[in-house]
Parts: structure tokens; sequence; C-alpha cells
């Protein structure tokens, strides 16, 4: 039997995003190889959401309220919805020794990590450089096709979800153990090569994602450790 979706359920999905007809998002492998999307730090197959805490871009949010489990969907959604609309104060013009004093070279096309925001290199003048804070994708419509394939009760499940959609680690990075209505979460940060990083990562996160983990599953008490 079918159920309807609401504000704060947890579901499992599948689905792909395109964009002028390319694919920009898939929770499928094999066509994110194809379409040359594929990142090795994605976790790729069904993915848990939690409806309504902003796992999901506001317009599929918005549109998978009231729709039923074991369907499939096809939405097309407009920039205000999907990834902003273009806007031109976000495009500036950036001296090139900028780059170059950190040993980049700039070129078209490149994405990078600019006083902590992620930007795209335009074009390159003389000794200049045009620099787009904007998303790669502000100002386009996208469309999506999307599977829900059930509701997710199981606590484990909901708490596995939620961790992995607030910090993007694996399940592999971490042991959870829940006894009592307490949530135990370990971090493997010595068998991780970027163990220091992680650490400070996991410090910094670590309050926001007690709150997160107890608001929108439940669970009484949380531990990181």
């Amino acid at each position: 039997m079918a159920d309807t979706i609401k504000k704060e359920d947890f579901i499992e999905i599948e689905y792909t995003g395109e964009v002028e007809g390319r694919v920009f998002d898939t929770t499928d492998e094999a066509k994110a190889k194809q379409a040359g999307v594929h990142s090795q730090n994605t976790q790729y197959g069904p993915v848990v959401v939690c409806i309504g805490e902003g796992h999901l871009l506001k317009g599929l949010d918005a549109f998978l309220e009231g729709k039923e489990t074991g369907k499939e969907y096809s939405v097309k959604l407009g920039p205000e919805q999907a990834f902003g609309k273009k806007n031109a104060q976000l495009i500036k013009l950036i001296p090139k020794n900028k780059f170059t004093s950190q040993n980049i070279t700039p070129v078209p096309g490149m994405q990078l990590n600019i006083d902590g925001m992620i930007a795209t290199i335009k074009s390159i003048s003389g000794g200049r450089v045009l620099v787009d804070y904007n998303h790669p994708l502000a100002g386009k419509d996208v469309d999506y096709k999307i599977k829900v394939n059930r509701k997710v009760t199981d606590i484990k499940e909901k708490l596995h979800a939620v961790i992995y959609m607030e910090t993007h680690f694996k399940k592999d990075s971490y042991q959870l153990e829940i006894k009592d209505s307490k949530a135990t979460i370990t971090f493997k940060t010595e068998s991780s090569p970027v163990a220091d990083e992680m650490k400070t990562i996991i410090e910094k996160i670590k309050q926001p994602l007690i709150e997160k983990l107890k608001s929108t599953t439940g669970i009484k008490e949380v531990e990181i450790k």
C-alpha cells in the first residue's frame, strides 16, 4: 500500500537530474560514469533523505510533499526552485597575481575555492581574471526524474541518512551503536589518510550535528567520539 509523503518523513529515493539534456546529478553510478560526472566521493545507489530538512533542492522538497511511495515522478524546476537566478554582482575581476602567488595557473572553466567560496574561472585578459561565484547551474531550468521507493522508519537508517547528508561521511568512516535511546557515533579518524583534517571537521560540526540528529530522528541522546 502506498504511503503519502509528509514534511519530516524519511524516504528512500533514486533520481537523475538533467540540464539541457545533460545529466549533472544522479544516484545511478552507471549513468554518472556514462555522463562523465562520476565522483569517487559520492555514495551511489538509493539514498535516504528527510523531507523539509534541506537534503534536496527546495523545489524537489516542495514537489515531493503529498506524493506517494512506490511511484515515479518527473518535474521541471525553474532557477528559483533549483540553483537560483544568475547574480551579476557575483561576477568579479580579480588580479591574476592573486592566483600566481599561490602557484595556481588560472584557466577558463577551472573551479576552485577563493576566499571560502567556490568560483569558476570565466576568462583571462592581461593581468585580470573574470571569476563567477554563482553556482555553475544558476539561471538554468533543471529536470528531475525521481523514483520514491519507500518510507524509512528504522532509527539506524535515519541516523545514517542524516550523518551522510550533513557531513558526506560514508558509513565506513564511522561506527554507529544504539542503546537505550542513545546513539554513539565513533569516527575512524586513526585509519584515515587525512586524520588531522577529519578531526578538525568533526570538532567543528559536532554540536550542530548532534542537534540535527536529535531533532530529525527523535533519538534522545547522541554522543560523538
